[in-house]
């Protein structure tokens, strides 16, 4: 008689199972952090890839679009709870298993996926991506975070409001420290203008379309769209707002240039150039910083309405490229050049309004692109600064007298807006230039709280808008 005890048969392998959305985002999130890409510009090829294949619906697309910026947002805070368990370092955790692990937490804390199902689909994701060992790994402290819900880990990591402010804005925001101290210096006023910034800051964006003028209509856009998925523009007269997201290029106007995505804060700031008041000759315009962002367009279209010729200035051939798409087929004369705006193919004196929007930190648009938030660093602004004022010094030069310069930033931080331009007219760092201020305010007419001028800062959680600054000059001499 064998008194031996049975041993249970081995339980085969199992290969793990590739979930189609998680492997996506988790791509999306290595490419952010191994590339330094953005999300807003990796994640639509690969979202349109996987269409293709047959593997995606427009549930799957919206599921893979918030785990991969639900994650990237709230980064810090997910940071702090998966720091309080485990017993090593966060710098030692490699960046992969973070990614899949702040993913599973968002998947936990801040989504309405059943806690099973976050917990499971992470850990497979996990042994596909990662292997059997680090897998168990993430079980181990996803399981730990179920323990709790969001506001009771927040109670937990995140130091007390009375004994340090920033810190505790930091982590329960999911904000660098010193992005939160920025804001608020820049905002100014107390608790609550200030949490109520980075909350907004947290929101997913709204799809904002613009109505190029003489090329599409409002009522164009709302038409196509229909009635339940459109939504008037808060403030500017050219924007329509989509309701539920969605796939903009599936519009005609869209896709034929005649209209495009772009934020309405955007929008007024070209706007309100187009309309600061002008004497004499009004024929030259010029975008010394075009990009892709879609003022140019804009700006081309208005300039056309009053028989003026646009010129867009880009750095970057293939940046400029994407200009030259976007302005395709505008009713007016327009030129795209590849130049870079310190050193000018141009005379002084050459233009009547110019359009200096100024390479930044960004720190305006970290709803769009929240990952930018954890790549700045305080250092960056040293090197934007002595740009910044090149760029505004020579878009003076180039305007002729009684002309005007709008000097725009997608940053609200005060070494970006208003230190610029005051260092610039009193000659800090070269010579003064004669200018004086124009007041923007009354050039957006109906949009509220914009400050005691004569510049302006729009703000995502007053204005709905990217964190945009204008300030608006005219050359006296």
């Amino acid at each position: 008689m064998n008194d031996q005890p049975r041993r249970r048969p081995a339980q085969p392998h199992r290969r793990p199972k590739k979930d189609p959305v998680r492997f996506l985002a988790f791509e999306a999130l290595r490419a952010v952090d191994e590339r330094d890409a953005y999300a807003n510009l990796v994640l639509p090829p690969l979202l349109k890839k996987a269409r293709a294949k047959g593997d995606f619906d427009s549930r799957d697309a919206a599921l893979a679009t918030e785990l991969v910026y639900g994650t990237l947002r709230r980064q810090g805070t997910y940071d702090a709870i998966v720091a309080a368990c485990i017993d090593r370092p966060l710098r030692e955790v490699d960046p992969p298993v973070l990614d899949v692990l702040n993913m599973g937490v968002h998947q936990l804390l801040g989504t309405r996926i059943p806690t099973h199902a976050a917990v499971s689909a992470s850990v497979e994701l996990a042994r596909v991506v990662l292997g059997e060992g680090r897998a168990k790994f993430v079980n181990a402290v996803l399981r730990k975070v179920t323990a709790k819900d969001l506001d009771a880990w927040l109670d937990q990591v995140a130091p007390p409001f009375d004994e340090d402010a920033e810190a505790h804005l930091a982590v329960v925001h999911s904000h660098p420290r010193w992005v939160v101290s920025a804001l608020w210096d820049s905002l100014g006023g107390g608790r609550a203008g200030i949490e109520d910034l980075l909350e907004a800051d947290n929101e997913r964006p709204e799809v904002t379309l613009v109505a190029r003028p003489g090329r599409s209509t409002t009522a164009e856009l709302a038409e196509a769209l229909g009635e339940e998925q459109s939504l008037p523009g808060r403030w500017s007269p050219y924007a329509v707002r989509m309701a539920e997201g969605g796939e903009p290029g599936a519009l005609a106007a869209v896709r034929d240039g005649r209209a495009g995505v772009q934020d309405e804060g955007s929008q007024l700031v070209a706007a309100a150039l187009a309309n600061a008041p002008l004497e004499g000759d009004d024929t030259r315009w010029l975008d010394g910083c075009a990009g892709p962002g879609g003022k140019a367009a804009l700006l081309a279209a208005l300039a056309a309405g009053r028989g003026a010729a646009l010129l867009a200035a880009e750095k970057q051939p293939h940046r400029a490229r994407l200009v030259e798409r976007a302005l395709a087929g505008n009713p007016g004369p327009y030129q795209v050049i590849t130049a870079d705006g310190t050193r000018p193919p141009w005379l002084p004196g050459s233009f009547d309004r110019i359009l200096m929007d100024v390479p930044c930190s960004g720190l305006g648009a970290l709803r769009r692109r929240p990952e930018a938030r954890w790549r700045r660093r305080p250092e960056d602004l040293e090197g934007f600064a002595p740009l910044q004022r090149g760029l505004l010094r020579e878009a003076l030069e180039a305007v002729r007298v009684g002309g005007v310069v709008g000097y725009a930033t997608c940053s609200p931080h005060l070494a970006e807006t208003r230190t610029v331009v005051e260092d610039v007219l009193k000659g800090r760092g070269g010579d003064p230039v004669e200018a004086e201020w124009v007041d923007a305010r009354p050039l957006m007419p109906g949009v509220p709280a914009l400050g005691d001028g004569p510049d302006v800062q729009l703000w995502p959680h007053l204005h709905g808008t990217d964190a945009m600054y204008l300030a608006l000059l005219r050359r006296t001499g």
